[in-house]
């Protein structure tokens, strides 16, 4: 397809071969999964997964891809699976209007994909989804924290278990750690940074505490609102995105 034909003068024909057989599910479609999407269908994704329960609000439109006036109020699903589609017609994408939750991960099947994306915020969901996906066979990547950062710079990618300074990785292993852990390791996208927010009146209006919680983390047990800008989680998801395009590369040299 002429749409690919950067790609392939990058990445070669056996690249899109490669990635057009590959099964993605990716769940989340914040300002980290938005970007990612989109990133993996204009690289030659075919098959799409998209998990999301939420409505576009007009606090996301400084960082969400399906946000802007036009949208608040309708599914961040629908309106991605329309944007995707518009990209590329053929691309065969599900748009799941679903919360993931331990009570109903057996919908998403997910031992049929070969790449599990996480860009969940719940830390409950995010848990759970961890676990479930390591036992798959599936190649697993997960994005921690985006707000509460500003250099693009300090984004880094390493496995899970090498993940140093980020508040939302912390949590992740405390409560997996509770939980009996996860069967392997996977890889992840983070930033040690941490950006202090300095406005106070929206969260003080929403009754939340500006930045990190008594105990230095702002990823506790009760959900806080983080400031965030509006590249830093694109960057993060846009990174995620050549996670699974750059293993699929890998993939495809082994075999050509």
């Amino acid at each position: 397809m002429e749409i690919f034909q950067r790609t392939e003068l990058l990445f070669g024909s056996s690249f899109l071969k490669e990635a057009a057989q590959q099964r993605v599910i990716l769940f989340g479609l914040g300002g980290v999964g938005s970007w990612c999407a989109e990133m993996l269908v204009r690289s030659g994704i075919q098959h799409l997964t998209l998990v999301d329960a939420d409505v576009v609000a007009e606090s996301n439109i400084n960082r969400q891809l399906p946000a802007t006036t036009a949208t608040i109020g309708l599914p961040k699903a629908e309106v991605m699976y329309e944007r995707l589609k518009a990209i590329n017609p053929e691309a065969e994408i599900i748009a799941m209007q679903q919360l993931y939750s331990a009570e109903n991960h057996a919908l998403f099947n997910m031992a049929s994909y070969d790449y599990i994306i996480d860009a969940i915020d719940s830390l409950e969901h995010k848990v759970h989804l961890l676990q479930q996906a390591c036992l798959t066979e599936a190649t697993i990547f997960a994005s921690m924290g985006a707000a509460l950062k500003s250099d693009p710079l300090k984004i880094r990618t390493a496995a899970f278990h090498k993940v140093t300074g980020c508040p939302l990785a912390a949590a992740v292993r405390r409560r997996l750690k509770l939980k009996g852990g996860t069967s392997r390791s996977f890889h992840c996208v983070y930033s040690e940074e941490q950006f202090k927010n300095r406005g106070t009146g929206f969260a003080e209006k929403m009754g939340e505490t500006n930045g990190m919680s008594s105990a230095g983390n702002p990823y506790s047990e009760h959900k806080r609102i983080n400031g965030t800008s509006s590249y830093m989680p694109a960057m993060f998801g846009m990174t995620l995105a050549s996670l699974v395009i750059r293993d699929i590369l890998q993939k495809a040299e082994s075999i050509g």
